[in-house]
């Protein structure tokens, strides 16, 4: 699973419920993308959430 590497946002568990209630696992997945930023003079692939970028944390390579 891919983790980003700005906010440290991932996937997270909970219960999908069913109108009996019987209750299954459920995983909600992080929109992460793999992606070139540039890092001190060089760049850098790593992943990073959508919503990083397009709050304009990292920059683009």
């Amino acid at each position: 699973m891919a983790k980003c590497a700005v906010c440290g946002k991932s996937a997270h568990f909970g219960n999908n419920v069913s109108h009996s209630h019987r209750r299954s696992n459920k995983m909600w997945k992080a929109n992460v993308k793999s992606v070139r930023v540039k890092v001190g003079e060089g760049t850098q692939r790593m992943y990073v959430c959508t919503s990083c970028l397009k709050s304009g944390k990292v920059e683009r390579a």
